[in-house]
This record gives C-alpha cells, sequence and structure tokens, in this order.
C-alpha cells in the first residue's frame, strides 16, 4: 500500500497517509478545514504485507546464504593437484 505525503498550502500542515491507490485524493486539511489540502510529489514509500518474498527471505537479516558445498548436499571438493606438464606413469596390467 502506497504512503502519500500532503501539505496543505493555508496552514502548512505536513503528513504522510497510508492509502490505497484507488482511493480519491484528500482535499481537506485535518489542521485547519482549508481545501487546500495536496499530495506531494516525493520518492515512493510502501509497506510489504502478508508472507511473501519478504518475510520467508529477508526479514531474519543476520542469516547468511549456504557454502556451495552445503548447498548441493555434496561433501566438500578438494582443489585438483596442480599439473607438473608430464603425463603420470602407466602401470602396466
Amino acid at each position: 500500500m502506497p504512503i502519500y505525503a500532503y501539505r496543505c498550502s493555508q496552514c502548512g500542515h505536513e503528513q504522510d497517509v497510508l492509502r490505497k491507490i484507488s482511493d480519491p485524493l484528500l482535499k481537506t486539511c485535518p489542521a485547519c478545514g482549508q481545501d487546500t489540502y495536496e499530495k506531494q510529489v516525493t520518492a515512493a514509500g510502501f509497506r510489504l504485507k502478508g508472507s511473501g518474498w519478504y518475510e520467508t527471505d529477508f526479514r531474519g537479516g543476520s542469516k547468511s546464504a549456504p557454502k556451495p558445498a552445503e548447498a548441493s548436499g555434496g561433501a566438500p571438493v578438494s582443489p585438483a593437484p596442480a599439473s607438473s606438464g608430464t603425463p603420470p606413469a602407466s602401470t602396466p596390467s
């Protein structure tokens, strides 16, 4: 739900109001009662509600992402040995 900033051009009263997009604009100032209450142009503000991605993924904040070996469920992978440039000696069978 968007948060809108309103300001009265008569008395200077300012207020942030949580409103639906479909709600009509406010016209009457709650402080002075004049019909000079106007919506201001500001950066977008909103409130996250429900059980979406914010609730499930980011709300905890302190949880770190799993390590690659843990994420795949496999054992940790050790680095490959460095190549010396000569092929390994083959054993006779």
